[in-house]
């Protein structure tokens, strides 16, 4: 990987800045508060009007009711109520952003409304810049990169609307606004205990350094057994943040610092009910709420795979790695006024690694008698004379015997993958806004440009193995007796159904251009019309290394008679793609209190850098034109927002790769590519009678269906267009009571919260679906002077739910049941009790 690039572009982005900022060092000498000015008054009118301030999608700050767009700020406050599990279960309380958030603390499912991926299209952003340029890196997203700690003030979430102008491959943006210095020094230790066995300390302190010079460091340590029991230890970390600002004589300079160090564990689907008899629960073998396929079994599990000399190679991995990600970023921003001209410069540059090992669901769990029959014929041919294949608990050469049927009478196969990666990416952004006025109106233009350059590495080794259903479950072997009950050999080899059925390596280097403008013209006092575009040059070049399959020779199993080597042989790639994106809006407010909003978007976005390395990869460019009406009514803590929308995405590749039970490998290509098309309405608001209570919440209501899908491959197309779009309900949303009263000298907090998530589909014909479910949570908080205490109870009735199902095998059959049988449960009740002190 050529770490070269983004040296250079990271040395002439300083450099331009730099340049911008004539006469520094004497614009340093003389003091200026208006900055600190402008923050304190932010706070003032949200503290008085209840209205949020934001500064992300717009030219400027401005207050939420006059974006023509929809917009959320959650601050602190916010987010304490909220109590997310992670950043996702955050966003997922949002109206139009529907979450899958059980995976564990990050790399989970985001969708917002319209955006049939897993992603989204979501940018996450830290103060107006992206960490990595791409939405997904090799095994990561966005919110692997961006946590929330004390060092964030606000999280700004933007949903459509201007997003692809100020973003790149935006339909979303989640913009993580950091803490900064102020002339008043200020601080919080918090200190979170969970029954999780959760343990977790964040500290934040943040004020002067001396006159005109500010600082902000915080960050947190965490450890937590986990939402499921593996076994080991789950997530392991932490992070540390830290900036230092500069008021000058017409601006500000910030420099920030980023380090983050952290293992999170991926939980995937877990079998709930037996497919011989789909009403029967496995909860007696592996509990809904707590279990997991994640086993100490493989603590230290061995990858095979040949290499392109012929030598065979091995990797000791250990699950409770999970998804190491380390990364440094630095960052640096510039904002002025140069005679009515506001100039803003950001620069970032991150560097890291993620070593990633996980537990993949594969095939459904199948009759132990049944699999075994399966390799009657091959162990055969193998082994000779063959009475009987039986089970016994792997590495014993056959000695400990298992019996399926003393448990659940199922066996299970899964996929331990093992992942490397390095990435890099150099960011910046420049741009200049002027407000003028004309003949006919003001209008407040914003001129910009953007660059990055950006790449990763990526090794993946995958290998299957043979397991017992239930959680924390023991690896199996298959092993071939004689009549006389010799062992002849095995299918398995400690456990190893297969080894090697996945081997990849590549690179993949990139950097693109972009410039874009946006224009509010103010044509009467309420009545405004926005537009902009956004264009974007692409250079990306990649290569992959090839594979075959061999045979590595041990006759006394059956586990190495297919395992992937690498040929010597590599596949190349350029390519240089373009994308044109714009947005024009009008708003009209009636009065301060009410108004409305009308919006067209187009986004494209090109594949995905990483598509680069893979072999024979599917390059699609996707577009989505998006239209939005907006209602909105603010009085006060009051407000309501309603916005109704359609998307059109086209193209959708539909298509996916499925496993194979035979081979092991994901390698049955189901191509469908057509339309996706999204109508609904979205509803956010609060209603506060008293002041001791109010009560918030949020709706979406949508239709999400296929359309005119074509298949290369002979299947019936007709069947899916117009079907729901798989794991996407009509129906999710939140309401959030909460009632606030002193008792003596104290402020207490008690609410609520009431979660729903309609009915979804696994596969693409609607045959099996994920049952609504809903869930309720409760919390409280004292305040005391300085110090606060906090008790947060989630899922407390235990309710049902399961998201996902298995998409390594569902998406076109299903799971020959009418309610999903395999997938990814919510988690169970828990509760988090958090002490903190304030300064």
């Amino acid at each position: 990987m050529t770490f070269g690039k983004a040296a250079l572009l990271r040395a002439t982005i300083l450099s331009a800045v730099l340049t911008a900022v004539p006469q520094l060092a004497a614009a340093q000498t003389t003091a200026t508060d208006a900055a600190e000015a402008q923050t304190q008054a932010d706070a003032d009118a949200q503290e008085l009007t209840g209205e949020e301030v934001i500064v992300t999608g717009s030219a400027r700050r401005q207050r939420r009711f006059d974006v023509s767009y929809a917009v959320n700020s959650l601050g602190q406050d916010d987010v304490k109520r909220l109590a997310p599990l992670n950043f996702a279960d955050l966003l997922g309380k949002l109206p139009g952003i529907q979450v899958e958030a059980t995976g564990g603390e990050v790399q989970n499912v985001t969708r917002v409304r319209g955006i049939p991926t897993d992603d989204g299209y979501s940018v996450f952003q830290q103060d107006g810049l992206p960490l990595f340029h791409d939405i997904n890196g090799n095994f990561f997203r966005g919110d692997s990169l961006n946590r929330y700690d004390l060092m964030t003030e606000r999280v700004e979430v933007v949903r459509g609307g201007p997003a692809p102008i100020f973003a790149s491959q935006a339909a979303a943006i989640v913009n993580s606004i950091t803490v900064t210095g102020t002339d008043t020094t200020r601080g919080k230790v918090q200190a979170t205990l969970g029954t999780t066995d959760l343990y977790r300390l964040d500290a934040m302190q943040a004020g002067p350094l001396g006159e005109r010079t500010y600082y902000a460091i915080g960050g947190y340590l965490r450890r937590d057994g986990g939402q499921r029991n593996n076994g080991f230890p789950n997530d392991r970390g932490g992070q540390i943040r830290a900036n230092i600002k500069r008021d000058l004589d017409n601006g500000t300079l910030k420099i920030s610092v980023n380090y983050l160090n952290d293992h999170n564990t991926f939980y995937l689907p877990i079998p709930v009910a037996d497919p011989r008899n789909p009403s029967v629960s496995l909860d007696p073998y592996i509990d809904f709420f707590r279990g997991t396929l994640n086993s100490p079994a493989f603590r230290g599990v061995t990858l095979k795979y040949r290499d392109a000399a012929g030598v065979v190679r091995s990797e000791t991995r250990d699950l409770a790695d999970g998804r190491h990600m380390e990364y440094g970023n630095i960052g640096l921003q510039y904002d002025a006024e140069f005679g009515g001209w506001q100039f803003a410069a950001k620069a970032g540059y991150t560097q890291g690694k993620l070593r990633f090992d996980a537990l993949y669901s594969t095939s459904n769990p199948v009759d132990a008698n049944s699999f075994a029959r399966g390799f009657q014929s091959a162990a055969t041919t193998a082994f000779g004379a063959v009475a009987r294949l039986g089970y016994a608990l792997s590495g014993t050469n056959g000695a400990t015997a298992y019996d399926p049927y003393s448990a659940s009478g199922l066996v299970v196969q899964g996929q331990y993958r093992g992942v490397d990666s390095n990435f890099y990416s150099g960011q910046g952004d420049v741009s200049v806004t002027r407000k003028f006025d004309t003949g006919f109106g003001t209008h407040d233009l914003r001129l910009g440009g953007y660059a990055s350059a950006y790449g990763l590495t990526n090794k993946a080794v995958y290998q299957d193995y043979l397991m017992e259903v239930r959680g924390q479950p023991r690896t199996l072997d298959l092993v071939a007796y004689s009549a006389t009950g010799a062992v002849l050999g095995s299918v398995t080899d400690k456990g190893v159904l297969r080894y090697g059925t996945t081997l990849n390596q590549g690179d993949v280097d990139s950097t693109v251009y972009a410039v874009y403008a946006n224009d509010t013209w103010e044509v009467t006092p309420g009545l405004r019309i926005d537009g902009g575009i956004r264009h974007e040059w692409y250079n990306i070049s990649g290569y992959g290394l090839t594979s075959t399959s061999v045979n590595l020779g041990d006759p006394a199993t059956l586990a190495d008679n297919s395992v992937r080597s690498f040929d010597g042989a590599r596949q190349t790639r350029k390519d240089s793609p373009v994308a044109t994106n714009w947005t024009v809006g009008v708003n009209y407010d009636v009065s301060t209190h009410f108004g409305g909003y009308l919006r067209a978007s187009h986004l494209e976005v090109p594949p995905q850098s990483a598509s680069y390395y893979n072999i024979n990869p599917v390059l699609v460019k996707t577009q989505a034109d998006q239209y939005e009406a907006g209602l909105k009514a603010s009085f006060g803590r009051n407000y309501l927002y309603m916005t109704g929308f359609y998307t059109k995405f086209d193209p959708f590749n539909a298509s996916f790769v499925a496993f194979n039970p035979t081979t092991g490998r994901n390698d049955q290509a189901v191509p469908f590519i057509g339309q996706a098309e999204v109508k609904g309405v979205e509803v956010d608001g609060m209603l506060a009678p008293a002041p001791w209570f109010f009560v918030s919440g949020s709706f979406t209501y949508q239709e999400p269906k296929y359309k005119n899908l074509q298949n290369s491959a002979g299947a019936d197309p007709s069947a899916v267009n117009g079907k729901q779009i798989i794991r996407e309900p009509k129906v999710f949303g939140n309401i959030r009571p909460t009632f606030a009263f002193d008792a003596g000298s104290d402020q207490v907090e008690v609410y609520g919260r009431y979660e729903y998530v309609g009915r979804r589909y696994v596969d693409l014909f609607n045959n099996t679906g994920l049952p609504a479910y809903n869930t309720f949570g409760l919390g409280a908080t004292l305040t005391h002077g300085g110090f606060q205490f906090q008790v947060v109870g989630d899922n407390i009735f235990n309710n049902k739910g399961l998201t996902e199902g298995n998409p390594r095998t569902d998406q076109l059959d299903g799971q020959t049941s009418r309610d999903a049988i395999y997938g990814r449960p919510i988690f169970g009740r828990t509760v988090r009790f958090i002490l903190s002190k304030s300064w």
